[in-house]
């Protein structure tokens, strides 16, 4: 058995510049990973694609983003044997987190060691790009501005040192209803380039200055709960705070270690999924 870490990530910022002729949205954003990782566990087999997981709201069908990467790979490089996915979930389901999309590059990555195939990461993340708008982020990890539909990637420093705080409530969110409600022109559009400078400068005020999200105010129209958890995570003394993609997970950042446990506890009592993690934020560490 081959094991892979997925990581999650956080956006530092997200900005929607405009719709596109092919009905995608032209993003700019800036991710980051966090230390909360799935482990995905690749064992070939004669033949098929078999996904494995104990958590029963993941797809073990062609649904499953990492099922979809085998199948992409099986069908461009002409694999005739299959493998068993096994996807231990650490990162939460439809979160905002890109647990589904990181899993899909852990297993592109995967395979690419299991069939010996002998990619280049610029090629793994090329081929991620027809799975999903995260998935070529996914594959680099680090730190990185994507534009485009998420998939032209441009490396950025790593964030200075900091936990973050993670809080999903327990509802889900449509990504199709929070775009098909968004409006370019009345939009709060985040400062990418003051977030560029901050990682420049790895001046960690600045980063928290600098956070922005242009789809968090619809989201929180459209579901209450998010608002609320972002409130009390302020109350409880977040340094700064912002809904990470399209919802529903509120991270924190905490520069103070102190401080942690208070604004872990508090929020156990809004919502059972907190984490408190550290940012990773460097590619090295996830090769």
């Amino acid at each position: 058995m081959l094991y892979v870490k997925a990581p999650a990530k956080i956006n530092l910022t997200l900005d929607v510049l405009h719709k596109r002729p092919d009905n995608y949205h032209e993003i700019e954003m800036i991710m980051t990973t966090v230390d909360l990782s799935d482990r995905i566990g690749l064992m070939g087999t004669a033949k098929g694609i078999h996904i494995q997981s104990a958590d029963r709201f993941v797809p073990n069908d062609s649904r499953n983003l990492a099922y979809q990467a085998a199948q992409l790979i099986k069908d461009t490089f002409n694999i005739k044997t299959g493998v068993i996915i096994s996807l231990d979930k650490k990162i939460p389901v439809a979160a905002g987190l890109a647990g589904g999309s990181s899993d899909a590059a852990a297993t592109l990555k995967g395979l690419n060691k299991l069939w010996q195939l002998n990619l280049s990461l610029d090629e793994l993340a090329e081929l991620g790009a027809k799975i999903g708008s995260d998935v070529s982020f996914c594959v680099y990890g680090g730190t990185a501005l994507a534009r485009g539909r998420g998939e032209i990637i441009q490396e950025l420093p790593t964030p200075p040192n900091c936990w973050v705080i993670l809080a999903k409530p327990t509802i889900g969110v449509s990504t199709a209803d929070v775009y098909g409600a968004f409006d370019v022109q009345s939009a709060q559009h985040p400062d990418t380039e003051g977030m560029i400078r901050a990682l420049n400068e790895g001046d960690y005020e600045a980063m928290c200055a600098n956070l922005g999200n242009a789809l968090e105010s619809v989201t929180l129209k459209l579901y209450p709960e998010v608002e609320q958890i972002k409130e009390q995570m302020k109350k409880f003394g977040a340094d700064a705070v912002l809904m990470s993609g399209s919802g529903p997970t509120v991270f924190g950042l905490v520069h103070q270690e102190a401080r942690i446990p208070r604004i872990y506890n508090g929020l156990r009592g809004f919502c059972s999924e907190v984490y408190a993690v550290r940012l990773i934020g460097e590619r090295e560490l996830l090769a």
